[in-house]
C-alpha cells in the first residue's frame, strides 16, 4: 500500500483563502501545455479598484512551478514589498503559457500545446 504524502500549502495560498483584506492586491494565475502541469505563473499587482497593474512578472520552469518553492517564495518576497494585502489565485491552470501574437500568430492555436486547442480555458470544454 503506498503512502499518500499531503502536500503543505504555500503561504500565499492560505492568503488567497482568506478573501479581500484590501488594496494593494496582488493575482497570481498558472499556465501550462495542459491542465495537470502548470510551467509559467504570472503575477500583478493591483494597486486599487478599477486600475491596471502596476507591476507584472513572469516565471518559468520545466517542472510543475506550483510546486516550486523558490519561485512562490520570490512572489511572496514582491508581493512584501508592494505592501499586497489580498491575493487572488486562480485555482487552477488557465490556458497555454505561450502568448499569442508573441510565441505563435495572432488568432491561431499554439502549435506546442494541443491540448488548448479548441478547448475553454475557464470550463476545459472542447469548444470546436
Amino acid at each position: 500500500m503506498a503512502i499518500k504524502l499531503k502536500r503543505t500549502k504555500h503561504p500565499l495560498e492560505k492568503k488567497a483563502k482568506q478573501g479581500f483584506k484590501g488594496y494593494p492586491i496582488g493575482t497570481i494565475a498558472y499556465y501550462g501545455p495542459d491542465d495537470k502541469k502548470a510551467t509559467k505563473v504570472a503575477a500583478g499587482i493591483i494597486m486599487g479598484e478599477n486600475q491596471e497593474p502596476v507591476a507584472m512578472k513572469k516565471w518559468f520552469s520545466t517542472n510543475d512551478i506550483r510546486r516550486e518553492t523558490k519561485i512562490m517564495n520570490e512572489i511572496k518576497d514582491w508581493f512584501i514589498e508592494y505592501k499586497v494585502r489580498s491575493v487572488v489565485m486562480a485555482p487552477k491552470i488557465l490556458g497555454c503559457p505561450h502568448e499569442e501574437g508573441i510565441d505563435y500568430p495572432e488568432g491561431e492555436y499554439c502549435p506546442e500545446c494541443l491540448f488548448w486547442k479548441g478547448r475553454d480555458r475557464f470550463t476545459d470544454e472542447i469548444i470546436h
